[in-house]
Formats: structure tokens, sequence, C-alpha cells
């Protein structure tokens, strides 16, 4: 299957986890696979195959270069208070850094944040709770300290833009 197919095949996904929202209130969970293609897509990232590995892809050029990524992705909607998780992460396990992908409702990517295994097991250290022992953040602790590495206006950032720079 080539690229092309593959693009038309994503495109065809977004419209019908929207429509499916839209139409039950329920989510597809598809979520994750139109992350990894994005973010490959957007950051020129090798996808792995394997099930089993501890990580997702691996980075071929710029920002992400050999760096080994867990990539995660989350649909933001308008509807609720709830704050929502980017899922478990096991510092124990091999990988560098951690790929957030944020969607709008119709399953388009907005922003792409990164943030390495190292900063991501200080503030989990510094937390203490159920959350912290699960490996589990919620999105807004992951931006505040992962660095934005795409948008939806820009593309790829030139730099890596600093949200603690002061």
């Amino acid at each position: 299957m080539d690229l092309y197919s593959i693009d038309k095949l994503m495109h065809e996904t977004r419209q019908l986890a929207a429509r499916y929202r839209q139409t039950t209130g329920s989510t597809l969970p598809v979520t994750g696979e139109i992350a990894r293609f994005d973010a490959a897509k957007a950051l020129d990232l090798q996808l792995l195959d394997n099930l089993n590995s501890s990580f997702d892809a691996v980075g071929k050029s710029g920002l992400l270069t050999d760096q080994k990524v867990v990539i995660k992705g989350r649909a933001i909607f308008d509807t609720s208070k709830s704050t929502p998780r980017i899922g478990q992460l096991n510092p124990a396990q091999e990988w560098d850094g951690v790929l957030l992908v944020l969607f709008d409702d119709e399953y388009q990517p907005i922003e792409m944040f990164y943030a390495t295994k190292n900063i991501i097991q200080d503030t989990m250290n510094e937390r203490d709770s159920n959350r912290k022992k699960r490996g589990a953040m919620s999105i807004a602790q992951f931006k505040i300290i992962g660095e934005r590495v795409w948008t939806a206006e820009n593309g790829a950032e030139p730099e890596i833009w600093d949200n603690q720079a002061t």
C-alpha cells in the first residue's frame, strides 16, 4: 500500500471517528494510530512495526534525530470539566522521550509536545499520588513540562519553544 492510500485511509478514519462521536457521544479507539501516522509524517519519524517494543518510533532527522519516541495522542473535546490524561508511562522501559499529539474534535492535529524521559521522571518523582505510581500524567502537566515541537499553523518549530524560559 503506498503513502497516498494511507493518507486517504487516515482522512476517512478521522471523518468516521468524528461522526461517530457526534452521533453516539463515545469515541472510537483510533487516536493512537492517527497520532503515530501524523507524528511520523510531521517530524520525520520511522515507525516501528513491533507491537512489543517499548517505544513507537525513532527520529530520522530534525529535532528528534535518533530519539526513541513513545507517541501518545489525545483528542480535545469542548464538553467536559474532566482532566484528560496521556496514559501510562513506564520509566523502566527503553525510550528517550514522549511525543504528545493533540487533536481537535475533527481528529485533526493541532499541536505536538515533546518531553524527555529525564524531565518526565523528575516530574513524576515530585508528585505523590496513586497516579504517579501508575505513570499517569495530565495533558496540562505534560504541556507545562514539555516543549512544543509542532503546530498546525507553522509545522515543525524551527527552534524548540520553551514554555519555562524566563
